[in-house]
């Protein structure tokens, strides 16, 4: 670990940062560019004392979880975040893990959808990063480790985790995200994650294999889902969807026709921005 290069790196992106490109006012206080270390460590996920530290060279050296944290809060590139992770004496991220940071064009949108039902997730149905409506909407999809990261690994074996959609569309859902998986896999090939996860769900789920052994394709996209919330009842959404190739990342939106019932709802759910936690 180079402690002294490691915080000059983060002050000098932390500075080059400005409030506009993370989605935060900049005020008519604030009296110099860039960005405040409590706001660094509020992007990251960690407490500004723990932050300070490290840009002061102190403190114990940062784990990768906490590495990889800062390079999204940051908003680094790859190429950025590689050189965060050797300047803090880690090894930089494999192929599978570099793809599952998010680029920082994706960020600056996301940033400017804080008031929306957003999400980025890689190809595989994992969950990277949420704004608060989408939390609330459909849980902290971010907490899963494992193969449960996996939207469809999810669907076939926590049976709780269907309570996002009403019973009606279950079914449909099944197979929608068994055809994105092949989808994935078709792309990856054996010995991908998406192969894996194909193997994992056939040992542990007959409902998988079985609509696996169907061959569906071209369910791979919806524009509208109806979503089932505990307190705002079911919801009529519209999906829009934004694939970024180079990483394998998609960004979806969720919103309802103005003037609806669903609208109103959806509404309600940003001003509470408190995650959904029965699945």
């Amino acid at each position: 670990m180079d402690r002294a290069q490691l915080a000059d790196f983060l002050r000098t992106r932390r500075e080059a940062l400005q409030p506009e490109d993370v989605g935060l006012p900049r005020g008519p206080r604030r009296r110099t560019g860039g960005l405040r270390r409590e706001e660094v460590a509020a992007l990251s996920g960690m407490s500004a004392d723990y932050y300070g530290r490290i840009e002061q060279q102190r403190g114990p050296r940062p784990s990768e979880q906490m590495v990889a944290a800062l390079a999204r809060g940051l908003r680094l590139t790859l190429e950025e975040r590689d050189h965060l992770f050797r300047l803090a004496g880690h090894a930089t991220p494999g192929r599978a893990v570099r793809a599952e940071h998010v680029a920082p064009g994706m960020m600056r949108i996301l940033d400017r959808l804080e008031d929306t039902a957003a999400q980025v997730m890689t190809t595989l149905g994992e969950t990277l990063v949420q704004t608060r409506p989408a939390k609330a909407l459909l849980g902290d999809e971010t907490r899963f480790t494992g193969p449960e990261r996996a939207v469809a690994y999810r669907w076939f074996t926590r049976p709780e985790s269907r309570a996002v959609y009403p019973r009606e569309d279950h079914a449909h859902h099944a197979r929608m995200f068994t055809a994105q998986l092949r989808e994935t896999y078709t792309h990856e090939g054996p010995g991908s994650r998406a192969a894996e996860l194909v193997e994992l769900l056939k040992a542990q789920s007959p409902q998988f294999a079985g609509l696996w052994a169907a061959h569906d394709v071209g369910k791979t996209r919806e524009t509208r889902k109806r979503i089932s919330h505990p307190e705002a009842g079911i919801l009529e959404l519209y999906c829009q969807t934004l694939l970024d190739p180079d990483h394998g990342q998609i960004l979806l939106v969720l919103t309802a026709k103005p003037g609806t019932e669903s609208h109103e709802r959806l509404e309600l759910l940003t001003v509470l921005g408190e995650a959904r936690t029965d699945v």
